[in-house]
């Protein structure tokens, strides 16, 4: 049995789509309020018989993978996997993989067992009691405290690694990140000494690495995991497994630097956040953001590292289509310190004063320049315009265009032409636009044949590719037309990989509609419909080359294209 097999028969698209919203059963199907866009009266659907969900407000549909892959923003791979693991599913895997997969598990079981070693030293070590004392200190309580799960790691060399060696093999603490070589051979020491310790989760709550706070004034003040088997800096956003609900409920992410300023917000009751772990946000982050708000505010150090650090992170942003504001806290001040010195009252105000990012942007790159010298004017001008060409969308880019324009006191007009040639010398074109829904006789089609297996077989013959040359849902019946021909069952999941996303959200829709059954006779009608509207097109398409041709005054042309005209219509005259 498939992989996707496996997992539609143990999830359930009603369970799925309630971690995201709520739903009420309403005659065959659930209803509840759209989790893609804010709506007041419920036009999400689930139909739990077909496994298939549909708003009938924005439009989106599709199966349970699509669901997914649209809420937690994932590939096709990344949602099985997803899925997989959330239903202990095993994937199917080669021997390399099968391997790589049982040492990303080791580590994760290595990590758990630290995780409880770290939080028995805090709590129940005399040395860790002291740590407890610290970080208390620091004004955060113990609730906290326990709900971040922190842990402290014992100021010995080689405390944790006599504990593990008993259970694990030196080599899988190593890649687990935990232990280090030592100075001579076969030493080993433990990587985390003298640290508090703050447990870094996947977006499921699995320990995946650890990152240290020194409280002996060590160097580096904070100290993570290398990269592993199943750890990358750059792909993970610390605390979003605590946070992600409410960052989905609020619609915006603050993001922080680093886990202090994570934990003082969270404890101040503001937990709408993540922390990028460091001062260089990544594509990849930013794509974790878009899964759960569309909003983003960047809030790092307001010192000029922390300022620099925004300059780089808010371009990436806007690429990814993400909102994106900046605030700059007062007295170079980052948010842990920033809350202990004013307040959570005063910095949701500032919150609400945040810089929007392309402002942001414009002001730090003409930052001590002179905009009246046309040299320096243009130079920054032509950094700006980069970067507007990174965004798709044309709306959002047209904006910033009149933006920019103002700021730099640059005719409007001339900004769009310096766009436009620099568009031109593109290499890659843009996307084509979105083909339109479908006509009645291709919807009608679509309902009976889906929905109707015992359909196909019967009109099969008459399902000749050119009637849907051109039609929106061409891909879709080239699908069946294969799939019957080489004895496979239409699956939705299928059509994941073969159609865009757009066109699976038309189909879904299609699909969900409640329509007495058809016939036979009914199908063969629609197909003649589509035909007739196939060579009505081609038609039209004959229609303009014969003009063409009267034009140039070339009769043998004009001749073989005027009998090919009368055929055409005596065909549409025949449907």
């Amino acid at each position: 049995m498939e992989i996707t097999e496996k997992i539609k028969q143990a999830a359930s698209i009603v369970e799925i789509a309630s971690q995201y919203t709520t739903l009420k059963k309403r005659g065959r199907k659930w209803v509840g309020l759209c989790p893609f866009h804010s709506e007041k009266d419920a036009s999400f659907t689930v139909d739990e018989e077909k496994q298939l969900f549909h708003c009938f407000g924005c439009g989106i549909g599709g199966d349970l993978f699509s669901l997914v892959m649209e809420k937690e923003n994932l590939t096709f791979p990344e949602a099985i996997k997803y899925l997989a693991e959330k239903y202990h599913i095993p994937l199917p895997e080669s021997r390399t993989a099968y391997q790589e997969s049982r040492l990303e598990e080791k580590i994760f079981e290595i990590n758990e067992k630290a995780l409880n070693y770290f939080r028995n030293n805090l709590f129940r070590t005399p040395e860790g009691k002291k740590a407890l004392e610290y970080i208390k200190s620091r004004q955060f309580s113990e609730e906290t405290i326990k709900k971040l799960k922190l842990g402290y790691a014992l100021n010995s060399w080689d405390a944790l690694f006599q504990v593990f060696k008993q259970s694990y093999g030196v080599q899988d603490l190593e890649k687990a990140g935990l232990i280090i070589p030592g100075q001579k051979a076969g030493e080993y020491r433990d990587r985390f000494r003298g640290r508090i310790i703050f447990p870094i989760f996947t977006i499921t709550s699995r320990v995946v690495a650890f990152g240290g706070r020194t409280i002996f004034e060590a160097q580096p003040k904070y100290l993570n995991s290398p990269e592993t088997q199943s750890f990358t800096k750059g792909h993970i956003l610390y605390g979003l497994n605590f946070t992600k609900e409410q960052i989905r409920k609020d619609g915006e992410m603050i993001l922080v630097e680093g886990y202090a300023d994570f934990a003082a917000l969270f404890q101040a009751g503001i937990q709408n956040i993540a922390a990028s772990m460091g001062t260089s946000l990544t594509p990849q982050q930013v794509s974790q953001i878009i899964r759960y708000a569309p909003k983003v505010i960047i809030n790092y150090d307001g010192d000029e590292a922390g300022i620099n650090a925004a300059v780089r992170a808010v371009p990436i942003c806007l690429e990814k289509g993400l909102q994106t504001k900046v605030l700059i806290l007062p007295d170079n001040l980052d948010p842990d310190s920033f809350l202990k010195k004013y307040g959570p009252e005063k910095y949701q105000n500032l919150i609400k004063k945040s810089y929007d990012g392309f402002k942001f942007l414009m002001l730090q790159y003409s930052k001590n320049i002179d905009l009246d010298v046309p040299e320096d004017k243009s130079r920054v001008a032509k950094q700006v315009i980069q970067e507007i060409l990174r965004i798709s969308d044309s709306i959002v880019q047209n904006e910033y265009i009149q933006q920019a324009a103002e700021f730099f006191r640059i005719n409007e007009n001339l900004l769009r032409s310096i766009i436009d040639e620099s568009q031109k010398m593109k290499v890659s074109p843009r996307p084509g636009e979105e083909k339109e829904a479908f006509l009645p006789a291709e919807r009608r089609l679509l309902q009976l044949l889906f929905n109707q297996v015992e359909i196909l077989p019967l009109v099969i013959n008459e399902l000749d590719p050119t009637c849907f040359k051109g039609l929106t849902s061409e891909p879709i019946f080239k699908y069946l037309l294969d799939g019957f021909n080489n004895d496979r069952n239409w699956n939705f999941t299928d059509l994941q990989e073969l159609v865009d996303s757009r066109l699976l959200s038309q189909l879904s829709r299609t699909l969900q509609e409640d329509i007495p059954p058809g016939s036979v006779g009914e199908a063969l009608d629609c197909l003649n419909t589509l035909k007739k509207i196939t060579l009505q097109n081609k038609l039209k398409d004959l229609q303009r080359e014969i003009s063409l041709t009267e034009k140039k005054g070339d009769k043998e042309k004009l001749m073989n294209l005027l009998y090919q005209k009368h055929e055409i219509t005596r065909q549409i005259l025949r449907l």
